[in-house]
Parts: structure tokens; sequence; C-alpha cells
């Protein structure tokens, strides 16, 4: 695992965006993974500035959704697709048909979660995947506990998630989906390339676990530290935690800069 320690959102996003616009550079039909919640919006950001400016162009990407909510309307403003389609999809030339999330409507769940675990498969699986994670260690919505050969599935959400996201319902719990679909840890591990943003103090101490700690299903996010091609970026105030931050600032430092990340 890879820790970067930026000044802010934005450095955080333009190394993202470096690394997503040389993927596309070599693979045109590469196929990212997006997430929702607040850690991605400047990465999305950033992209759209490229795509502006004719710097990028994603016309022959795919891109698979983390997770979605069971049971909210097509038309809802929080329902995850929809909110995909405002922050990223429709600011860039992706094509939407293109894009594709679990769908929290269907009438046979576990089917439907099947069949979006092949359509990854058959998509030749995830090139990059972009994460959050929760002040709990969960990613995606796999909350603590969660088993780490876990695929998409339906979860329920802890009280601690859905108070997270209220802010998203206008600080309303009760509007909050008590369930969701959401690709299972084994699933995001099969990605060639993960890489994990969390910023703010909030995070610090999931941060802490999940670069450091021992690999458990109560912190999800730790499963990370298996993957061969893990980045973690991270914020000075979600690095506040680690204790071994000067050496993972010194480590960047020195990377030699045909890397990248």
């Amino acid at each position: 695992m890879e820790l970067i320690i930026a000044p802010d959102s934005r450095a955080i996003a333009t190394i993202v965006a470096d690394a997503i616009a040389a993927l596309l550079d070599r693979k045109p039909d590469a196929v990212l993974g997006v997430a929702t919640g607040s850690s991605p919006l400047a990465i999305y950001d950033e992209l759209a500035t490229r795509y502006a400016a004719g710097a990028i162009s994603l016309a022959g990407a795919r891109a698979f959704m983390l997770d979605e909510y069971v049971g909210l309307a097509a038309d809802h403003p929080q329902r995850y697709r929809n909110v995909i389609d405002t922050e990223f999809a429709g600011r860039v030339d992706i094509d939407p048909a293109n894009v594709q999330g679990p769908d929290g409507l269907a009438a046979d769940i576990p089917a439907a979660c099947a069949a979006y675990e092949q359509a990854i498969v058959d998509a030749g699986g995830v090139d990059l995947q972009i994460l959050g994670i929760g002040t709990d260690g969960h990613i995606a919505f796999n909350e603590p506990g969660s088993s780490l050969a876990s695929r998409t599935r339906i979860k329920t959400l802890t009280v601690q998630t859905r108070e997270d996201n209220a802010r998203f319902f206008d600080g309303d719990l009760e509007q909050v989906p008590t369930h969701c679909l959401t690709q299972g840890l084994a699933t995001i591990m099969s990605a060639r390339h993960l890489v994990l943003v969390a910023t703010g103090l909030a995070k610090a101490e999931a941060v802490h676990h999940m670069v450091e700690g021992s690999v458990s299903a109560m912190w999800p996010a730790t499963i990370l530290q298996h993957h061969p091609h893990a980045t973690v970026l991270v914020d000075e105030a979600a690095a506040s935690r680690l204790q071994l931050a000067s050496y993972y600032r010194q480590t960047y430092e020195s990377k030699p800069a045909w890397q990248g990340i």
C-alpha cells in the first residue's frame, strides 16, 4: 500500500486525475470504478475541468458504481445513479449507457446482485477503482463485520453510516434508507488499481487502522493491505493519527517521477 500525504483535496484530486489521464492515454476504453460521497468530488471537478479544456476524453471508457440505496425512487436526487450523473458522468463525455450501477429497485435483489457482478466480469474488470472510507472503516457499504470474501449483495446500514449520510437528506435521519446494494470486499479487491481518498480529522482513526492496523472485518478497509496496487491519498488532518507519517512523506518525496501512482 502506498500512502501519500497531500496538502488538501485539490492536490489529491490533481494526483488522481493525472493517474486517470495516464490510464486513458494507454487504454482509452479503460474501466473506472466510481464512488459517491464527499471524498471523490474534487476528483470529478478536476476531470470535468480537464475535459472542458480538451485535455482528457472518456468517450471510450466505462464506469461501474460501488453501491446504491435500496428503495429510493428513480428520480430521487440522492439515488446514487443520479448523483454520479450530476457529479461525474454529465460533466464529461462518457456514454451514459456505459455507466452502470447496482439496481436498488430490482424485484429480485439476489439476481440483480449476481447480474451486476457478471457485468463487471464481462467488461474485463475494473482498471482503477476510486474509494472513500467511512469513519468506522467501511468501504463502499461494507460495514464493520463484513466478510472479507464478500461479493455484491444487500447490506443493512449501521446507525453511524446513516447519521453520517443524513447531511445529504436535509439532516433528517428518517429519510436515509436502511438498506443498500454494495460491491463486496472481494469484488473491490478484484480491481487492478485501488485509489482511496480520505480528508478531514473525522477520518484519521479509520485511516490509521486501515494503513497501520491488523487486517480485520471490524475495519473492512484494512483488506486493502492485501492488494498488490493500492494507493491511499490523505490530507494532513486525515494523516494525523499515522505513526509512520514522516516515513510516508519521505517515501513519496523520493519516488521516481516515472512511477506515477
